[in-house]
């Protein structure tokens, strides 16, 4: 059955970019990847029945979605997150990078500052450079284990840098923070006063851990709604992300033309008609199989902290209040950051997301993937410990 998490699933040979792209990407091929925000479960059982009905029709010709797709949705956040949405706010994109991209096009111009919180995705970075606007950098700021919103910093340097967008992660990717409703209330009042729009990634939004809960920035204040940008997937939630869609909502009726304007302009229309219908099935049908697997994270998430604690006490594990990636310490390893790519690489055969990706600040971290069986969480840690016993 697919809530079977602890059976291991081979997915070498199937170009797959987690396992099959280690060569392309530098990396020897006899490492043991846990890099890449994806999982290693499959669909739930009703969402592959659901694709495999549309498989077996045949045809797969422009699609489009009809309003039971907006239902599910609407269901969904209305049930999880007390949000009601709105079928005319609604614009579908292949990903939320993608639309991520268009927001920068649409609400800056060249040399205009987009702000985004380091250490952070590193594709939001990618677009603002990409697209020649200016990176603004409020850098987390990193107190006893935990991260915080340096709000003066965050006022400050959108007045000085002529921000115009605020991409903001939520939950945060990669150091596991579940904003809480005041944090994001300070950062929404603050971008008011100053006219910038917030582009809020909730991509990870139904992974929290007991005592945190995720709240939809939009659903905060009205105001709020009408100064952002809502991007949303089941591709973390449902492992989807090669099923290409996402779903982007924007309440205000002028940033939501000003967006469309992108969105056309670059030449793009219908998503992916499997990835239609495994959204719709995934929402309608995968919330007992999203249970499941949440208490399996929570298991996996035990079982790295107290291995971390008591067999690798120099690496201090980032509590993480949301997603399924654990954000490591390991400053107080001694090492150099080309020392610690050697240790994990070389010696431990893992392959990680290094922390200098998400930020100068942090080239000392490991981001982990905790989305796996347990048996191979287990042999990645055992690796990590007998090349930090080694050093």
């Amino acid at each position: 059955m697919s809530t079977d998490f602890d059976e291991i699933i081979d997915r070498r040979n199937t170009n797959c970019l987690k396992y099959d792209f280690a060569l392309e990407r530098k990396k020897r091929e006899d490492l043991l990847p846990l890099w890449i925000a994806d999982m290693d479960f499959c669909l739930p059982d009703e969402v592959i029945g659901d694709i495999s009905k549309a498989v077996s029709h045949g045809i797969f010709g422009y699609s489009e979605s009809k309003v039971d797709y907006f239902h599910a949705l609407h269901n969904w956040f209305e049930k999880h997150f007390n949000w009601d949405t709105k079928p005319e706010w609604l614009i579908k994109t292949p990903g939320v990078v993608f639309a991520i991209a268009l927001a920068i096009k649409a609400f800056s111009k060249e040399g205009d500052g987009v702000m985004i919180q380091q250490p952070v995705y590193y594709p939001f970075s990618e677009c603002i450079l990409d697209n020649s606007r200016k990176l603004v950098n409020n850098q987390l700021a990193y107190k006893d284990g935990k991260y915080f919103i340096d709000f003066e910093d965050f006022e400050s340097k959108i007045i000085k840098e002529n921000v115009k967008l605020f991409l903001l992660c939520s939950p945060h990717n990669p150091v596991g923070r579940v904003w809480t409703e005041d944090e994001l209330t300070r950062v929404g009042e603050i971008c008011l006063k100053h006219n910038v729009i917030v582009l809020s990634d909730e991509i990870h939004c139904d992974f929290t851990y007991p005592g945190h809960r995720h709240t939809v920035f939009a659903s905060i204040r009205e105001d709020f709604a009408m100064n952002s940008i809502i991007c949303t997937a089941p591709s973390k939630t449902f492992n989807m992300a090669g099923l290409q869609v996402s779903n982007i909502f924007i309440p205000n009726e002028s940033i939501r033309k000003a967006f469309l304007l992108q969105l056309y302009a670059s030449g793009y229309s219908q998503l992916n008609t499997l990835g239609l219908v495994a959204c719709q099935s995934a929402y309608t049908k995968g919330e007992k199989w999203l249970t499941a697997l949440k208490v399996y994270l929570e298991g996996n998430l035990d079982f790295a902290r107290s291995f971390i604690r008591e067999k690798m006490p120099e690496i201090k594990m980032i509590e993480p209040e949301g997603t399924y990636l654990i954000w490591l310490d390991c400053s107080k390893l001694g090492l150099n950051y080309k020392e610690l790519e050697h240790l994990v690489v070389d010696r431990a055969k893992l392959w990680l997301d290094g922390g200098i990706i998400f930020g100068k600040e942090t080239a000392l971290f490991e981001r982990i993937n905790i989305a796996c069986p347990r048996s191979v969480l287990r042999q990645a840690l055992e690796n990590l410990e007998q090349a930090v016993r080694s050093r």
